[in-house]
């Protein structure tokens, strides 16, 4: 019944329908060859136009989705007149250069979409990454609704690409390389994305086929552009879950321009909601900026600087869950002693320098320091018990308890420090000619990483310790006497000097022409990538690869607006010190780079219904997969082998239907169809831990037509299983069961108080503030239990082991509040 309400709630608040004018924002700074701000310059339209400010700045109000003709002009200064078309919403920030030699005229269409389309990048507004309502808010938590993209863990902001696993996938900030902590897992222990959705302006995502000027990863890429401010700003967001504060600024002779933000998270509410009573604490934190500061009309730099300090304080006391059939049912119930306390401190800068030698010709020179200090302390004893669970309805004690059936008890420890730092040094260049761009790169990386590994489980079944299933420990009493010592079920000890010295680079070429009436774009390019693995105990072992790749995409001159796409090549993976460790911690410097051709196959499809814009894309994929590294996943843990001993392949076909289901707003639903198997020593196909055979992702935004500043968010997601992994030493080809489907749904509630379209009356206290919004979110809003991994219990009576659910969070109810100034 409860569900009923929910579900009444979500139609009675998307089910608008209503036109309103289509609009969006040209905005920036008017500037001199001097880089002054030029006061009183004219950006005109047809419909009218606006003038510059005493400090350069500009905001114009123009039509969305047509092709509007923008003239800037000043007296003594060149005019400047191009075309532009943006999206509905769409603020696109421009800050022209006038010039007093140079007259420039340009019939090119500023769309940035138009350029990513052919190059098979999506593109995702900056406020529905904000407004999304999701247990993990911004870019990732929005990434999870697109096809081809998956995960079954509301509690990570990691994600799976076509098949790959979460290592595969590349994140750019500024051009600049991001990384991650090494031992974090993607899981309760996470806590923020090193992505500031406060800071972004611009968010570009590639699940496949990408061009060679990113760098050496199998699976996708997430290029990230952080805002530059035209003026001072201020926001805030605040919600149960925590809160984050950020500001723009920029100098009078706007030279130097800046971000910051501040976040901190608590993720209590959603963990104590879970099946597992605990004293848990997790708590995240971090401060972000970006500055950029114009030494000249040709020389800018700019900084990108991160501090992330994460704490996890877990103490679990009980935990019962209920599985089996309905005929017959089970319950484990577990009783804990013990903590965990984990630490993970972070330290990123980067400088970067882009000096501008002429209108052709742009170099850029990167440099970067990553510094992770990690600590992962656990002592935890876990005694559990198996029972038959009381089904009787009328009675008191429906769902408890009531029989035991087995005993058992589990004790994990660890002691696990690590400290790397990654030095980049890089630069990249870009040369344009009418039609034709050269891109170039090359790259020097140190990795040092120190490393020590001290864990281990001891299980206890029926009062007695069970060993390791290996040859050493064979019992074969009475006939002999048993003499093998009491050893732990699993334990791990190692100490590791990594030094990784990397040389990677890139060329590539492009060009954009006419075959006949045709539009046509292709670019081809190769990347190599040189490492040398050494340290204390390990003969260095050096190693080198290259990745040619190519695209074309070609737009017919047909009435129908539809672009067809190809693109592929040979990807590699060098391996991070991650897939250099096996599950021994041994560090294993042959490991190769895991190899994957791709193929994509792209076409868009953009057209009106009822009225409004609307696009369909659909890309079919194939991925072989060579010198595959297997890994299981462990308590969310990605454990590698540390061999190339396998052979894989992906494929499958993602669709996205996007567009203004209601006027005004970009909604869309997204269908993906994923098989992705593996063959480990030539044993045969099965499938891999990340066979997501079907994804749906739904993405609604509405508001109440006699009410349009009451606004609601509807995120929805639903995945087939995927493969539930198998205990410690067992063959995985033994162990080919899946999870439950994952089924989610997140609702945000919003009202906006004031924004700059919804002004109150002059002197109302609301109009101190540029926007105010209030709103509710619902996470999970129909209470589906979903399941992450498996934990394997055996029972000692009947011989049989069970495969029981680690369930993910129910219902959450949370508050929010957001705020500009």
């Amino acid at each position: 019944m409860k569900n009923s309400y929910l579900f009444l709630i979500f139609c009675l608040i998307f089910t608008s329908n209503i036109s309103l004018a289509q609009t969006a924002i040209l905005k920036g700074v008017i500037l001199n060859e001097s880089n002054q701000p030029v006061s009183g310059a004219e950006i005109m339209n047809k419909d009218g136009g606006t003038l510059s400010d005493e400090d350069g700045v500009y905001v114009l109000s123009i039509p969305a989705n047509e092709d509007v003709r923008i003239k800037i002009s000043y007296l003594g200064l060149k005019n400047i007149s191009f075309k532009i078309n943006l999206k509905e919403n769409q603020e696109y920030e421009l800050n022209p250069v006038l010039k007093t030699d140079i007259e420039q005229m340009s019939e090119v269409v500023i769309s940035g979409r138009e350029r990513k389309t052919v190059e098979g990048i999506t593109t995702l507004d900056q406020e529905t990454i904000r407004m999304t309502p999701s247990a993990q808010p911004g870019v990732e938590g929005l990434l999870k609704t697109l096809p081809g993209v998956s995960s079954t863990n509301e509690l990570s902001t990691q994600y799976t690409v076509r098949g790959g696993n979460f290592d595969e996938n590349l994140v750019y900030v500024n051009e600049i390389e991001v990384y991650r902590p090494f031992l974090i897992r993607s899981g309760q222990q996470e806590g923020l994305s090193f992505v500031n959705n406060d800071l972004v302006r611009n968010v570009d995502f590639s699940a496949g086929g990408f061009q060679a000027k990113y760098g050496d990863k199998l699976s996708s890429v997430l290029d990230i552009t952080y805002r530059r401010p035209t003026q001072f700003d201020l926001s805030a967001d605040f919600s149960l879950l925590g809160g984050s504060i950020a500001a723009g600024a920029i100098s009078k002779n706007k030279k130097i321009a800046g971000v910051v933000g501040v976040r901190y998270r608590d993720n209590s509410l959603l963990v104590n909601a879970k099946e597992t009573e605990t004293n848990f604490r997790p708590r995240f934190v971090d401060a972000q900026t970006y500055l950029s500061y114009t030494v000249s009309k040709k020389f800018e730099l700019g900084f990108l600087g991160n501090i992330a300090i994460n704490s996890y304080d877990y103490e679990p006391i009980f935990k019962q869950t209920n599985f089996g059939t309905l005929t017959e049912p089970i319950a484990i119930s577990v009783f804990y002693e013990g903590q965990e306390k984990d630490k993970y401190d972070t330290y990123f800068g980067a400088l970067k320098g882009t000096y501008s030698v002429n209108e052709n010709l742009t170099l850029r020179f990167i440099t970067s320091l990553y510094q992770t200090q990690e600590q992962e302390y656990f002592d935890i004893l876990a005694a559990y018990s198996l029972g038959t669970v009381n089904t009787d309805i009328g009675s008191e004690d429906l769902g408890e308890v009531e029989f035991q059936e087995g005993i058992g008890a589990q004790l994990t420890h660890a002691r696990n420090d690590l400290d790397a730092l990654i030095i980049n040094a890089e630069h990249k260049g870009t040369y344009i000619k009418n039609q034709h761009q050269l891109d170039w790169g090359i790259k020097y990386t140190s990795e040092d990483i120190r490393d020590r590994i001290q864990e281990y489980e001891i299980i206890d079944s029926a009062g007695f310790s069970i060993r390791p299933p290996l040859p050493d420990f064979i019992n074969d009493q009475p006939y002999t006497p048993y003499t093998s010592p009491i050893v732990p079920f699993t334990e791990v000890r190692a100490t590791n000097k990594t030094k990784i010295d990397r040389i990677s680079g890139y060329s590539q070429y492009s060009i954009r022409t006419n075959v006949k009436e045709h539009e046509v774009w292709a670019n081809a390019g190769v990347r190599f990538h040189n490492w040398t693995v050494s340290g204390d105990g390990i003969n260095s072992h050096t190693q080198t690869v290259f990745s040619p790749r190519a695209q074309v995409a070609i737009k017919p001159d047909w009435n129908t607006d539809m672009i067809f796409r190809a693109s592929g090549g040979w990807y590699h993976q060098p391996p991070f010190y991650r897939e250099l460790r096996d599950s021994l911690g041994t560090v294993r410097p042959q490991v190769k780079a895991q190899q994957s051709m791709h193929l994509v196959l792209g076409n868009d499809y953009s057209f009106e219904m009822w009225g409004r814009p609307f696009k369909l894309t659909t890309e079919l994929y194939y991925k072989k997969l060579t010198d595959v590294n297997p890994y299981t996943i462990e308590n969310v843990r990605i454990r590698y082998r540390a061999r190339n001993n396998a052979v894989a392949y992906a494929e499958g076909v993602d669709v996205r239907l996007n567009g203004e289901f209601v006027p005004g707003t970009e909604s869309w639903i997204s269908v993906g169809v994923l098989k992705t198997e593996e063959n480990i020593d030539d044993r045969g196909y099965i499938s891999r831990p990340t066979d997501q055979r079907l994804k749906v992702g739904i993405l609604l935004q509405d508001y109440v037509p006699n009410i349009p500043n009451l606004k609601g968010y509807l995120n929805l997601v639903y995945q087939t299983g995927v493969p539930g992994g198998s205990p410690s030493y067992a063959d995985p080809y033994d162990f080919q069961s899946r999870l439950r489907d994952y089924r989610r749904a997140d609702l945000g509630i919003l009202y906006v108080v004031v924004d700059q379209k919804n002004r109150r009356k002059e002197g109302n206290f609301f109009n101190k503030f540029k926007e105010l919004q209030l709103g509710f979110e619902i996470y999970n809003i129909f209470d589906n239990q979903n399941a992450i991994t498996n934990t394997f219990v055996r029972d000692v009576n009947v011989k049989q082991q069970y495969a029981l659910p680690n369930f993910l969070t129910p219902r959450v109810f949370n508050v929010r509040v957001g705020m500009k100034f």
